[in-house]
């Protein structure tokens, strides 16, 4: 996490970035969602929604409030199915009318071998999974989103959670939960997958970009810099699971409980599921191995070294 900013903007309030481009903050603090979710407008007449964020009457009236005269809402677009981004989507889309669009489902995207973490029982974490959402229109990755003045490129960001998109508008991306300016992105299995996560970096690695607009926090103006810290952060981490495996076999919860000595107690959780996600991210490289079945409370052990 990085040290405090000075990001506090008004709650439910639409506030101008850019020509063509708002942003609501939802009333939904917390040490995951820093000061709530960012929830964007992007047009002049015909309005993107992107991110309604959480089931929140007063919220959807903000958005709703931020409708004015001569404008509609042509396409909702949802980021990823985590309970403070996409669970408001069907009742404003109830309210303006507009289709849902997004990746897929909350399975959208997993991994096998995050499909098998879930076949054991290990769900949730996080930011909570919208289980019963569904888009009116699946989005491929590459697939552009038009409206009167704008266009949208969906670029499928798997790691966060598999039904992960950014969206690129110009040279500024809208990049959710995967690039964040205030803290690192949680990847919680099954549904974060680390291995897609770094993946995902270097796709987003591969554009230049002059902004980031993320799900939580200000604005980033230094969106290669970001990309590279957040990088050079997990294989630090990469490289502090593997030391405290070099005196024994241990569990994600022990590693983590080493590894993250700073970290609050009540953050222990989430942390255990990053190391978690680091874990089967080497198994994945054949540098780690389970004592036994795959599952969130086995023990792993180094291969090599």
């Amino acid at each position: 996490m990085q040290p405090p900013d000075d990001f506090n903007p008004p709650v439910g309030k639409a506030e101008t970035l850019a020509p063509g481009l708002r942003r609501i903050v939802a009333p939904n603090p917390s040490p995951m969602t820093y000061r709530g979710t960012n929830t964007y407008v992007v047009g002049d007449r015909q309005l993107a929604v992107i991110d309604p964020g959480p089931d929140d009457a007063a919220h959807l009236q903000a958005i709703l409030r931020a409708i004015k005269p001569g404008q509609e809402v042509s396409h909702i677009i949802v980021t990823h199915t985590h309970l403070d981004h996409s669970p408001l989507a069907r009742p404003l889309a109830a309210e303006v009318g507009a289709p849902v669009l997004a990746f897929g489902d909350a399975e959208a995207g997993r991994s096998d071998v995050m499909a098998q973490l879930a076949a054991t029982g290990l769900m949730g974490g996080g930011e909570g999974i919208d289980e019963s959402f569904t888009p009116d229109r699946t989005l491929k990755d590459g697939e552009i989103v038009e409206g009167d003045g704008w266009a949208l490129e969906a670029l499928h960001t798997p790691g966060h959670i598999g039904n992960h998109l950014c969206l690129a508008w110009g040279r500024t991306c809208f990049t959710a939960d995967h690039v964040m300016g205030w803290a690192s992105s949680l990847v919680s299995p099954p549904d974060g997958d680390l291995t897609d996560f770094m993946a995902s970096c270097e796709k987003l690695a591969a554009r230049e970009w002059d902004a980031f607009l993320p799900g939580h926090g200000d604005a980033i103006g230094a969106p290669a810099a970001r990309l590279d810290w957040l990088v050079t952060h997990r294989r630090a981490r990469e490289a502090a699971i593997l030391d405290a495996l070099r005196s024994a076999p241990a569990t994600a919860r022990a590693i983590a409980t080493e590894v993250y000595t700073e970290t609050p107690l009540a953050l222990i959780g989430a942390a255990t599921r990053n190391v978690l996600a680091h874990l089967v991210d080497l198994m994945g490289k054949s540098t780690v191995s389970p004592v036994g079945e795959l599952h969130a409370d086995v023990p792993f052990r180094l291969l090599s070294d």
